[in-house]
């Protein structure tokens, strides 16, 4: 393991020697992959080995410079390093089909795309993927008998200094190992923007990850089906322009603990990183490659490289909107009962659901008796049974949010018992990992649940990697520095984390960001209260992010009593669609402003937000197809919304010359209907 991981400074003392290469270009011709076994030479004992490497060019274009490719297994080898050319046969295919995307950003994807496969001694293959969009590689085993993997060499050369958005795993020094305590960790930052040189040597960075290159090109690196093995960190140890995996270790031994007593609390690792069948595929390591910035709010990649839905049925499947509990802390008012964790709180959210149409409610944290991680104690004050049958007579359906250790040590009898109950679905929270043991957890739930048609929405999660394609009764993920961080957060600059994410974390699939608020502030009246909560920008900006987020399970973070005190902005949200027939990216640049137009059935959907920047933009709506409308419907931020953020104006949008044209308050958004 210390020589995969120290590659990049052994290549400092050694020459390298190029042998055959193969190529592989995008059906656009546009991107080329370069794969060789080069001859590596050690200067002072002329010892050579045969590594495998790879590099990347978009048009005239350095993406990846020359980027080693290796897995240590437990029989002393080395897939990718060989005492001799190893390749033993390569083969091509080029694929062009459509493939039928539920519950997703458009009804059908176009999956075109060239492979290379190369067969090496020993019986593994790698195999390479060019698209339009972006490349990816993984590598294929076909042993008898299963094996562990060590390590996994993953790394991405840059021929330049250039600046990248790291998300940082959030984590604090203790004493110990501080990049195995970075491994307990929720995936929520916002992006530090700097040189690859000057990242922070023992800081992890989670994924997504961007890379800025030349000609205004940009490069997102992400993975995907991940299956049975953990997911991937990446690091630059050295103040150099390289950055190369991490990936925890297989937990040795682990305890019941964490919040409330709803974790796996990891104690020790071994020495390897995943216990493998033999004959299996390895997750996709990939690289989404734009020559506009807008190009990565709509990339297909990771789910057209997952594996395809391994549920027949998903008739039963119902995406949609639930009005949520905990971030407006169970504050309704104007109402003759207690509020809080109880029965009638929940009926008053069921009747609001109800009138507006919204599908579901959730019982967030608390229905449970707390700390026992025990989904069969319900306190009191709580009756499930009659808030399903209550919610059923309403046509609005119950979700329960559930901790991770309580569901794991009892997912067959859970899923069954409230299934059988009339539950639709759980919020599943607090895994905060993704070692192999997690993801194996993520697979077992979504099958599980998927057999008693149950949806889930993952919390505490790492970012998708496609599962949501495999098992489509997965529904949302978070793993994003969402809405939640404004109940606490006085120091976060979340106007600028929204037009930012879309371009690296909505990279990888859907995110369950909670908006919605009815409460808003600008830049200088923001407080983050915990029981009270508000959002940074304008209300119309709120209004935007359910076109502008792809969010299949969308929550109305805000209480009912404010929701009803605005019932248009109320009738707006609730009438929006969470998945959609056709999505085109109009605008856009990282971190500063986007414009994203959605189609279901014969409305188009348009939705615009900026960053602390007054904006004036021209939306161009002649690029959707068939659209001829002289007008619609638009909320867009009112002349005092830099003011007063939760100023705004509804009326007719007037399409002139298939142009519309908007002014944007500071932290501002629209959103128009045609």
């Amino acid at each position: 393991m210390k020589k995969l991981l120290i590659s990049a400074l052994l290549m400092l003392c050694v020459s390298a020697f190029a042998q055959k290469q193969y190529t592989l270009q995008s059906p656009n011709g546009k991107i080329t992959v370069t794969v060789s076994e080069e001859e590596i030479v050690e200067m002072n004992t002329e010892r050579s080995e045969y590594w495998l490497y790879y590099s990347v060019k978009h048009e005239e274009t350095v993406v990846l410079d020359m980027s080693e490719i290796a897995m240590q297994i437990d029989n002393g080898k080395t897939l990718g390093i060989s005492s001799k050319p190893s390749i033993t046969s390569v083969k091509t295919k080029s694929v062009n089909q459509t493939v039928e995307a539920p519950f997703y950003k458009r009804a059908e994807i176009q999956d075109q795309y060239n492979e290379l496969t190369l067969s090496f001694k020993g019986n593994y293959k790698v195999i390479f993927r060019a698209y339009n969009e972006g490349v990816a590689y993984r590598f294929q085993t076909d042993f008898k008998k299963p094996f562990k993997v060590i390590d996994e060499t993953v790394a991405f050369h840059f021929d330049e200094d250039y600046t990248a958005w790291i998300p940082y795993v959030n984590a604090r020094k203790g004493d110990g190992n501080f990049i195995q305590q970075q491994f307990y960790n929720s995936f929520e930052n916002t992006y530090t923007v700097t040189p690859l040189s000057k990242m922070e040597y023992d800081r992890l960075a989670f994924l997504p990850l961007l890379i800025e290159l030349k000609d205004g090109k940009k490069a997102v690196i992400t993975e995907a089906d991940l299956e049975d093995y953990p997911g991937m960190y990446l690091r630059n140890s050295l103040p150099s322009q390289k950055l190369h995996a991490v990936h925890a270790g297989y937990p040795k031994t682990r305890e019941q603990g964490g919040h409330n007593n709803l974790q796996w609390v990891v104690k020790e690792r071994e020495n390897y990183i995943a216990k493998v069948e033999g004959k299996r595929s390895f997750p996709w390591r990939c690289i989404v490659i734009s020559e506009n910035d807008k190009d990565l709010a709509d990339s297909d990649l990771v789910y057209l490289l997952a594996s395809p839905s391994r549920v027949e049925d998903v008739s039963w499947i119902q995406p949609g909107k639930v009005a949520w509990d905990w971030w407006n802390a169970w504050n309704i008012y104007g109402v003759d009962f207690k509020a809080g964790i109880n029965n009638d709180t929940y009926k008053y959210y069921i009747d609001f659901a109800s009138q507006y149409g919204i599908e579901y409610v959730i019982l967030d944290e608390g229905w449970a008796v707390n700390k026992k991680a025990d989904l069969f104690q319900v306190v009191p004050e709580i009756d499930i049974q009659e808030l399903v049958d209550y919610g059923a007579e309403r046509n609005v359906g119950i979700v329960l949010w559930v901790g991770y250790a309580a569901i794991d040590k009892d997912m067959e009898h859970v899923c069954q018992h409230y299934a059988d109950m009339g539950v639709k679905g759980f919020k599943v929270d607090f895994m905060d990992g993704d070692d192999q043991m997690i993801v194996d957890f993520y697979y077992r739930m979504a099958e599980t649940a998927a057999k008693h048609h149950l949806f889930i929405d993952f919390h505490g999660a790492y970012k998708p990697t496609g599962l949501h394609r495999t098992y489509p009764n997965v529904l949302n993920h978070e793993g994003v520095y969402g809405l939640e961080q404004a109940k606490w957060d006085n120091q976060s600059d979340l106007v600028t984390n929204e037009v930012t994410i879309p371009f690296i974390r909505m990279v990888a699939g859907p995110m369950d960001y909670t908006q919605g608020a009815m409460k808003n502030a600008n830049k200088n009246n923001f407080a983050a209260i915990y029981t009270e909560p508000m959002s940074q920008g304008t209300r119309c900006r709120q209004l935007a992010e359910y076109v502008i987020f792809e969010s299949p399970f969308n929550m109305l973070c805000d209480s009912p009593s404010n929701y009803l005190k605005e019932d248009e902005c109320t009738q707006f949200i609730a009438t929006v669609p969470t998945t959609w027939d056709e999505t085109i990216v109009l605008d856009g640049k990282v971190g500063e402003y986007l414009v994203i137009a959605r189609r279901k059935d014969f409305r188009w959907y348009v939705g615009a937000i900026t960053n602390w920047e007054e904006r004036d933009i021209e939306i161009d709506l002649s690029v959707l197809p068939n659209f001829g409308a002289k007008s619609g419907h638009i909320f867009r931020d009112g002349i005092n919304a830099n003011r007063v953020a939760r100023d705004y104006v509804s009326e007719t949008a007037q399409v002139m010359g298939n142009k519309v044209k908007v002014h944007l308050a500071i932290g501002g958004g629209a959103v128009m209907v045609f």
